[in-house]
């Protein structure tokens, strides 16, 4: 792993820290990871291969970052601030699935490089896997599915939430 992908992987640690001390969902919320998921992108899929399994290695791994952008979403509390904005924050388990996925990305960088790059190659010679674009593609569009459903369905959440507000309001 080089510096950047350990700097790109302490950016992420310190928004699961952001995100269990709590935020608005304003626009410095949207933008953000819009911005951290434009820069990973560029910095790191040239391509997506499609030979062989890759797709099938790529889509398995995007859908558990989706899973897990999904799951945190989904077990992270939102209420109404007194703005009328909504009030996100993370708790245990969305901060879990957060560190399992960057941790599983980490450790899998970690252990090519260290040992397990042998055991990577024979693993996708065995199941049709082109090389290593195809692991890094899968590991970055894992973390951009991830930061996405994540950040799409936190915004669902909110909006439901304040327009849900909105009725009650006017109901009363």
């Amino acid at each position: 792993m080089s510096t950047t992908d350990y700097l790109v992987n302490a950016v992420l640690v310190l928004l699961v820290i952001r995100q269990i001390r709590g935020s608005k969902l304003d626009l410095v919320n949207l933008v953000l990871p819009l911005v951290i998921v434009a820069g990973v992108g560029f910095q790191y899929l040239r391509s997506i291969p499609t030979a062989g399994n890759d797709l099938v290695l790529i889509t398995v791994l995007a859908g558990v970052g989706l899973l897990l952008g999904a799951g945190a979403a989904l077990t992270t509390r939102l209420r109404l601030g007194t703005d009328g904005v909504p009030f996100a924050k993370a708790g245990v388990v969305a901060a879990v699935l957060w560190v399992l996925g960057i941790g599983f990305r980490m450790g899998f960088a970690y252990a090519s490089d260290h040992g397990a790059g042998a055991s990577i190659a024979r693993f996708s010679l065995q199941h049709d896997i082109t090389g290593s674009s195809a692991w890094v593609a899968a590991l970055v569009l894992m973390a951009l599915t991830e930061v996405i459903a994540r950040m799409a369905l936190l915004r669902l959440r909110g909006y439901r939430l304040t327009h849900s507000g909105a009725r009650a309001a006017v109901a009363a």
